[in-house]
């Protein structure tokens, strides 16, 4: 498989990750595949999503002109853009040093066909070059009941910064340094 891997430089190319948000957020799965396939939490609009990308450009995978993974990079700048992200930035401040420079990962997403053949190490391995050397780690949160996303993202190295329960969801605070 022949993939682009790397840095979002068109509008088409955000409204690929768009397209490909909304085929996953929760409301489109069914329980079983939310389950076994996993999901995304946030639906980001157009505007927010380029405002983000001209801090720091997001990640795609794509095959030939059809966007088919992305990681998104959320500059701790917009720590108040997204309500349901609200308690993450502050969990962050509770348990990272000040002096810690972090990007965080705001949503990662593959198309149900690429699955499993190595585009999430792919995007976080470009996410990880691209925003080195000014952030020395990346931070997110998983849904605890995303169990496939849990996995993946303990395969590529994150591990556990703390577990909370905010908006009536348990979640993992996750780093990769």
């Amino acid at each position: 498989m022949e993939l682009f891997v790397g840095t979002v430089n068109s509008r088409e190319e955000l409204k690929g990750i768009l397209a490909l948000q909304k085929q996953n957020l929760p409301d489109k799965l069914s329980k079983e595949e939310r389950k076994t396939e996993g999901f995304v939490t946030v639906s980001h609009t157009m505007e927010l999503l380029q405002r983000m990308n001209n801090v720091c450009p997001h990640i795609i995978a794509k095959d030939k002109d059809k966007v088919v993974g992305y990681t998104l990079c959320m500059h701790p700048g917009f720590a108040d853009e997204i309500p349901v992200l609200q308690p993450m930035f502050k969990e962050i401040n509770k348990v990272l040093p000040k002096e810690k420079k972090f990007m965080v990962m705001g949503q990662v997403c593959i198309d149900k066909s690429y699955r499993k053949q190595g585009v999430f190490g792919r995007l976080y391995q470009a996410m990880k070059k691209t925003i080195q050397p000014e952030f020395d780690s990346i931070i997110t949160e998983v849904d605890a009941l995303n169990v496939r996303s849990l996995n993946a993202h303990y395969a590529v190295g994150f591990y556990d910064l703390k577990k909370y329960h905010s908006l009536g969801q348990d979640w993992h605070l996750l780093i990769w340094e």
